[in-house]
C-alpha cells in the first residue's frame, strides 16, 4: 500500500532556497509535488516517473526547481531555488502505483495518496 510523508517547508526571502522531502512507500508507479495557494486550485509543480527517473515541471519553476529520488526511491525530493513570492503556497507530494499525470492528449489523472501538505512562504 502506498504511503507518502512530506516534510521541509518553512519561511525564506525571495531568491533562497529550500528543499522539500517526500519519504515513499509501497513503490509507487510515480510520486509528485503539488502546491495550493490560498484561494486557487491545486496545481502540479514536478512529477518524477520511477521506473525510468523521468521527469516533468511546469514552465514556471523549469530552470529553479529540481525533483529527484535516492538511489532506493523511497524519498522524493524537490530543491527549489531562486524562490519568488508567487511560489508561496502549500506543498504536497502525491503518489499512486498507477500512471499519474498529464497524458499526450491533455487529459489530467491524479495519484492516489496524497500528504498532508507542508508550507512553503517566500517573502519579497
Amino acid at each position: 500500500q502506498v504511503q507518502v510523508l512530506e516534510s521541509g517547508g518553512g519561511s525564506v526571502q525571495a531568491g533562497g532556497s529550500l528543499t522539500l522531502s517526500c519519504i515513499v512507500s509501497g513503490s509507487p508507479f510515480a510520486t509528485g509535488w503539488f502546491r495550493q495557494a490560498p484561494g486557487k486550485e491545486r496545481e502540479d509543480v514536478a512529477i518524477i516517473y520511477h521506473h525510468d527517473n523521468r521527469t516533468t515541471y511546469r514552465d514556471s519553476v523549469k530552470g529553479r526547481f529540481t525533483i529527484s529520488q535516492d538511489t532506493s526511491k523511497t524519498t522524493v525530493y524537490l530543491k527549489m531555488d531562486r524562490l519568488k513570492p508567487e511560489d508561496t503556497a502549500t506543498y504536497t507530494c502525491g503518489a499512486s502505483k498507477i500512471f499519474f499525470g498529464w497524458t499526450s492528449a491533455g487529459i489530467w489523472f491524479p495519484p492516489k495518496v496524497w500528504g498532508q501538505g507542508t508550507q512553503v512562504t517566500v517573502s519579497s
